[in-house]
């Protein structure tokens, strides 16, 4: 049969617990490897009732090599586990995955690639890693950038990895590159340039404008010109380039990467849960269910 020391080390190899480690080998006849199968099918299957929780919280991560930035984000449904230490190693490893194999363009793919760290896929890593933690795991999103020679990644990441950003300017250095990153997790801009703003963000800006000026009963003429300027006011609010930068004021930020001899090529912002419909319950109520859930 199969000694303590056996079910210690599969429950290390596995992370599942005592009574699941003694289940699977007492079901394999202490084979280790099949046991370890047995484990990862039944977590499989554990998994897949996690589906359809919502998780919202989680972690985004950044890094760059060479001309190549990685952007991931990795989601769980409590902010618990997303202090967790093995959960911050999980979403290292997808990010360092990402960034040194080669380029992938959807989730699918992604998903395929085999983990640095393991022979697992990142999709088996993460069903392992449901069925291991209690909580329902997604790798949510990722984003692949690439730059020049002569441009320059900066990397920020704020309020412990809820929101990471990676802008690409060119011919500037780190300092004013990773400056323009902090400035974007701030400030959160829509875009970097009006003429990158969505269409219908700006007509439904505009007819909101048109309807404000027309209920304070302006001549044509001035109406026509108070839209074009609160339109501009809008623009001033959500494009990178014409924020007032955040470390000064008596500038904005296309003037401040300007006076540094750049510009500014691309950004990208993530923040965790983004777009995320939450479910909101208080904590006794939380706390309740899991009482009833148990009797």
């Amino acid at each position: 049969m199969f000694q303590a020391s056996d079910v210690k080390e599969l429950r290390e190899r596995t992370g599942a617990g005592m009574l699941d480690c003694k289940k699977a080998l007492e079901a394999n006849n202490g084979d280790m490897e099949k046991s370890i199968d047995w484990l990862r099918e039944k977590g499989i299957s554990k998994a897949a009732k996690k589906e359809s929780r919502i998780a919202a919280e989680g972690l985004t991560e950044a890094s760059c090599e060479g001309n190549k930035a990685v952007l991931v984000e990795v989601n769980c449904e409590t902010d618990f586990v997303a202090q967790n230490e093995d959960f911050k190693k999980l979403v290292s490893a997808i990010k360092n995955t990402l960034l040194v194999r080669d380029t992938v363009s959807t989730m699918e793919e992604a998903n395929q690639l085999v983990m640095v760290d393991s022979n697992e896929t990142i999709q088996e890593a993460v069903v392992n890693f449901t069925a291991k933690i209690g909580e329902k795991i997604s790798f949510r999103r990722f984003e692949i950038i690439e730059k020049e020679d002569s441009q320059t990644f900066g990397i920020y990441s704020h309020m412990g990895g809820r929101i990471t950003v990676v802008v690409v300017l060119d011919q500037c250095g780190e300092e004013v590159a990773k400056d323009v990153a902090m400035h974007v997790a701030a400030m959160a801009p829509v875009c970097v340039r009006r003429d990158q703003v969505p269409q219908d963000m700006v007509e439904r800006e505009s007819n909101v404008i048109k309807e404000q000026v027309m209920n304070e009963g302006k001549p044509a003429d001035i109406a026509e010109k108070m839209v074009t300027g609160r339109l501009n006011k809008f623009y001033k609010e959500i494009c990178l380039e014409e924020q007032e930068f955040i470390k000064d004021s008596s500038v904005n930020v296309l003037t401040y990467v300007k006076n540094n001899g750049g510009s500014i090529v691309s950004m990208v912002r993530y923040q965790v849960g983004e777009g995320i419909e939450k479910k909101q319950e208080d904590f006794a109520s939380e706390v309740m269910s899991q009482i009833n859930a148990t009797k």
